[in-house]
């Protein structure tokens, strides 16, 4: 069906391009607008990186804040969708919350009045094309080189150029069209043609998908006496309205807090409009009798649509700042999440399609979609040792569980990879290396690392299930050494499982660094004591020589769920962190320093 609109388009257009020269002007100034857009955005993501992630950090105290940063942000970028989809993308990955995302679609309304005010005030009354042709030339020198930045400025350049020269053909069909038509002769006078107008408006920028698209239309046919002002009025209002769309459309692949945004955008957006509507006669009024206040003429229409515009955005913020966390909690309750059954499949709960926009966006949720496995992962081997996730969690003795827990505990471990870890380990590695082809400037440093560690959670539950089947018979065994033996394995690995839990709990860069100093040293000591029993046991023929054998395995099993753990760790918490990566591992504990310690322990009980 698209390709047959796609096609119906093409026909229609051709034909009324040949029909009108002017029409082909102007619709070809609107193409050339877009694409300066579209490269102005491009031009921007290049300095996305790292920046807004830090730049939210400082922004993100108060709603009030939020708004300046969303006023900022969308001045810069002259893009309030692309400020919506930042939004978005940000709030799915858990950068900002709701609120803050609200802050910022209120701030962006406001950031649309300033290019609206440099193109009524000046692109419509100079030769604005003069300008485009130089930026052209320089931003293509500037997109050929090497430089990651240099490319942002070249776009961004570009953009402005092609930007700047849409509208000049944009003007100068209108200007065309008033020796052969005058498109005044369709206005509609009344509250039926501001409602038919602002439908126009809204339809226009659903199209185009640019309010800005769509407002510098309607400033270039004002400018040119083509539409009446009143009906330059309801087309803004509709502008304003149908720019939500491209929020809507950004969040269609985002979870569940990213579409709640787009909804507080169309709400937003559509209510004051709707308000607004109805009092198009009297904001006219309004306009004339504030218009000189800010030495507007009384005859400068362009500029007064701007003032226009402006009321229309603040209007927004009046209304709606007051009223972001009533409109949080009305999205709360409209967007519950569903309960999930706890033997359905689980499935990941941060990844989605919009988290690959920026690379912050996309490292954020990778990792926090990793601790998520984790701790399916963490799970699903306590099990294995017959022990459960709140056994660790709990402040209970180690002994004190495993008299608690000395009957085993049968579980479905493959079972439960097919619920709990095949779609997310398979979904997390797909979304890694997505992240990698696209951002490769910095996925050595942060995509690679966290890839590596979802794999080390996969190693480490493959050597717990192999050790599952021998933890199940010998805790039944009749033999009370190679019983002890195995609790003194599920002892060893409860302990690990707990200094993991605290790792990923804290916020302390120190406290991380000891604990993971801590663990490699527990895994190499236990490894050492572990073989030592092993010999002692079967010299003095306590356990059997299937049992040494099982025992001997199963110790190995043990050692590698606890290595591979500390590499996920490692990954996770020094690796990925690439603003102190250097510093923290300068202070674990390095292999030359484990193998003193051991060796130092090792004698001490020796003697």
């Amino acid at each position: 069906m698209k390709r047959w609109l796609l096609f119906g388009a093409i026909i229609l257009l051709s034909y009324t391009f040949f029909q009108s020269k002017n029409l082909l002007l102007i619709a070809a100034g609107v193409a050339i607008f877009l694409f300066g857009m579209k490269n102005l955005e491009e031009g921007f993501r290049f300095f996305i990186g790292g920046m807004l992630d830090k730049f939210l950090k400082t922004m993100s105290d108060t709603l009030y804040k939020n708004i300046l940063f969303g006023t900022i942000i969308t001045t810069l970028m002259q893009s309030s969708g692309l400020v919506a989809v930042i939004a978005i993308s940000f709030i799915s990955a858990g950068l900002i919350g709701l609120a803050q995302g609200i802050g910022i679609i209120l701030g962006a309304n406001i950031g649309t009045t300033t290019g609206i005010w440099l193109i009524a005030g000046l692109g419509l009354k100079i030769n604005i094309a003069t300008y485009a042709l130089p930026m052209l030339v320089f931003g293509m020198l500037f997109i050929f080189q090497e430089s990651k930045r240099l490319k942002g400025i070249g776009y961004a350049l570009a953009g402005l150029g092609f930007s700047f020269l849409g509208i000049a053909y944009m003007k100068d069909g209108f200007d065309a069209f008033k020796e052969t038509i005058d498109l005044t002769q369709y206005a509609a006078d009344g509250y039926t043609g501001i409602v038919l107008f602002a439908l126009i408006g809204a339809g226009m920028t659903v199209v185009m998908q640019s309010s800005h698209a769509s407002l510098v239309l309607i400033l270039t046919a004002l400018s040119a006496s083509q539409i009446t002002y009143e009906n330059a009025v309801a087309l803004t209002i509709g502008a304003n309205i149908g720019t939500t769309v491209t929020a809507v459309l950004g969040a269609l692949g985002a979870g569940d807090d990213g579409k709640k945004l787009a909804t507080a955008h169309f709400l937003i957006n559509t209510l004051t409009g709707l308000l607004l509507v109805g009092f198009v006669p009297q904001s006219i009024r309004l306009i004339d009798l504030s218009a000189p206040l800010f030495g507007i003429s009384t005859y400068d229409e362009t500029l007064k649509l701007a003032l226009y515009h402006t009321y229309f955005n603040f209007t927004c913020v009046l209304l709606f700042a007051p009223l972001v966390q009533g409109l949080v909690r009305l999205l709360d309750h409209f967007f519950k999440q569903k309960a999930t059954d706890e033997n359905a499949r689980d499935d990941v709960l941060f990844i989605n399609d919009v988290a690959l926009d920026f690379p912050d966006t996309a490292y954020e949720t990778l990792f926090k979609e990793t601790k998520h496995l984790y701790n399916n992962v963490c799970d699903i081997i306590a099990q294995g040792i017959s022990v459960t996730k709140e056994d660790i969690s709990s402040g209970m003795a180690i002994d004190d569980i495993l008299t608690h827990r000395k009957d085993p505990l049968y579980v479905n471990m493959d079972a439960y990879y097919e619920r709990r870890i095949k779609e997310i380990y398979g979904k997390i590695i797909t979304f890694a290396i997505m992240a990698q082809g696209k951002f490769s400037d910095i996925s050595e440093r942060q995509f690679i690392p966290i890839k590596n560690a979802t794999i080390g959670m996969v190693e480490a539950f493959k050597a717990s299930k192999h050790m599952q089947k021998n933890m199940l018979r010998y805790l039944e065994s009749d033999n009370e050494y190679i019983q002890s033996e195995y609790n003194h394995i599920r002892k060893n690995l409860i302990k690990y499982l707990r200094t993991l839990q605290m790792i990923f709990n804290t916020a302390e860069d120190d406290v991380t660094v000891l604990l993971l100093s801590k663990l490699k040293l527990d895994a190499q000591n236990y490894d050492i004591a572990a073989n030592k029993s092993l010999d002692n046991l079967i010299r003095t023929n306590k356990i059997t020589y299937t049992m040494a054998t099982s025992l001997m395995n199963d110790t190995n099993y043990a050692y590698t769920v606890a290595s591979e753990l500390f590499k996920v760790a490692h990954a996770l918490f020094v690796h990925a962190n690439t603003e102190s990566s250097e510093s923290k591992e300068a202070l674990i504990l390095n292999e030359n320093e484990v193998n003193d310690l051991t060796h130092a322990s090792s004698q001490r009980s020796s003697s």
